[in-house]
């Protein structure tokens, strides 16, 4: 969204990661850190933590939540990245389609064509089995970052 619609939204995407964990050693959270430290703004979005802050943002337990707390900021999620198993990406994309959202991204080893079809008949540019901070470091943006 341009600025000349009234938006808020930052020229950087804002990348919802499904699955984020508190954990610094966990892939998810290596991520996030790699595409904060390159001016995204991640949301976290992770059940077991609602509440608590992941790199100093505020986690939510859904993309509804995130959705409704941006929104109170005048912002949206363009990227829905997800570290959840594949079984677990229809409803994911489900709730990225009602939010709104631009793109699913799965990372690597995440594949589940049914709802990457869904998505694409919905509109969204999906990315899957790719790493985003891997293809971000390599130039790849996939014409979503």
């Amino acid at each position: 969204m341009s600025d000349t619609e009234g938006s808020l939204q930052s020229s950087q995407p804002i990348i919802a990661i499904v699955g984020l964990s508190n954990r610094p050693d966990r892939p998810s959270f290596g991520v996030a850190r790699y595409m904060q430290e390159h001016g995204y703004r991640i949301i976290p979005v992770n059940p077991m933590r609602v509440s608590t802050h992941i790199l100093g943002e505020h986690c939510y337990k859904d993309l509804y939540d995130a959705a409704r707390g941006l929104a109170q900021e005048g912002l949206k999620i363009d990227i829905v990245n997800c570290f959840r198993k594949a079984g677990d990406i229809p409803p994911i994309v489900g709730e990225a389609i009602m939010v709104g959202a631009s793109t699913i991204w799965m990372q690597l080893g995440i594949i589940n064509q049914d709802a990457a079809d869904k998505a694409i008949k919905a509109g969204l540019t999906v990315v899957m089995d790719r790493c985003i901070k891997i293809e971000h470091a390599k130039g790849n943006y996939y014409g979503v970052l």
